[in-house]
């Protein structure tokens, strides 16, 4: 990650944030930023979702959020280009049927299933996969409503899933490296995803589809968002309640990483505001 001496005027930069407790806090809301993505959107700033959840989920967050910009979804499986003008999208892509067009990165969640289930018997134990659940366990594990859970569990490239409690996560994600995959851990959940298809690698061709060559900051809160972290010009961790991810302290420590005041919108928003140094007032 390289560390620019000061913060620059905000047109030269994109903001590529993960949303689940990052910019959205556990009730999904993200008011406390609102005013100033309306901001960054009439700057011609484009704020760039990566984040786990599907594209139809992303939609929506878009749509009441007034964003237009491009979106990584399912921890880097695909980029969504709604409005490709200005972008250029790398091959293989194709027209999304909702408009604008898909540039995949990831295997479909119809290859990566069968991959989980040999994991779990390797490891002798089980996972819950998400689409598993029902959609009142879906619910219950992460407060959406049916619509929400219904749109969450209709994966294309990755497989959420709850770990068993007798197998620890890193065991886990060690066995995957070894079977050329990658385990990724949210705040709700495991992800299975395929080895080309994380939110750095997702955001090394999103830079490379961006003609200004803007640079990036990058805001996420857990440790599926290290390589999106890793891959940013500046990189920024959002505190849960409890203060940071413990698995995100160290670089932290280091200095790779700085450490937002609040957390959630608070803390995004202030961060943003403070590195972006937009010339208008934002409140």
């Amino acid at each position: 990650m390289q560390t620019p001496s000061a913060p620059t005027v905000a047109s030269q930069w994109m903001v590529v944030t993960d949303l689940d407790g990052t910019l959205l806090d556990h009730a999904y809301d993200f008011s406390p930023a609102a005013p100033l993505l309306r901001r960054l959107e009439q700057q011609g700033v484009p704020v760039i979702p990566c984040t786990s959840k599907t594209a139809e989920e992303v939609e929506q967050f878009q749509a009441t959020a007034g964003l237009s910009s491009p979106y990584i979804v399912e921890n880097g499986g695909a980029i969504h280009f709604p409005h490709p003008e200005g972008w250029q999208p790398g091959n293989p892509h194709h027209p999304n049927p909702g408009g604008g067009v898909v540039m995949p990165l990831g295997w479909p969640s119809q290859r990566l299933r069968p991959l989980l289930d040999a994991l779990a018997a390797e490891l002798d134990t089980r996972f819950f996969p998400l689409e598993d659940l029902s959609q009142e366990d879906i619910m219950a594990r992460t407060g959406l409503s049916p619509e929400g859970a219904a749109l969450a569990a209709r994966r294309c490239w990755s497989v959420p899933f709850v770990p068993a409690t007798d197998q620890p996560i890193e065991r886990v994600e060690a066995l995957a490296a070894a079977r050329g995959l990658k385990v990724l851990q949210g705040n709700r959940f495991a992800h299975l995803i395929a080895p080309g298809s994380d939110k750095g690698l997702a955001l090394a061709a999103l830079r490379r589809a961006d003609p200004r060559r803007r640079a990036v900051l990058a805001l996420g809160d857990s440790p599926n968002d290290t390589a999106l972290l890793d891959g940013a010009d500046q990189a920024i961790v959002i505190p849960g309640a409890n203060g940071p991810h413990p698995r995100l302290q160290p670089a932290i420590t280091a200095g790779d990483y700085h450490l937002a005041a609040a957390p959630h919108a608070v803390g995004w928003a202030d961060a943003v505001a403070t590195w972006l140094a937009p010339p208008d007032p934002i409140h």
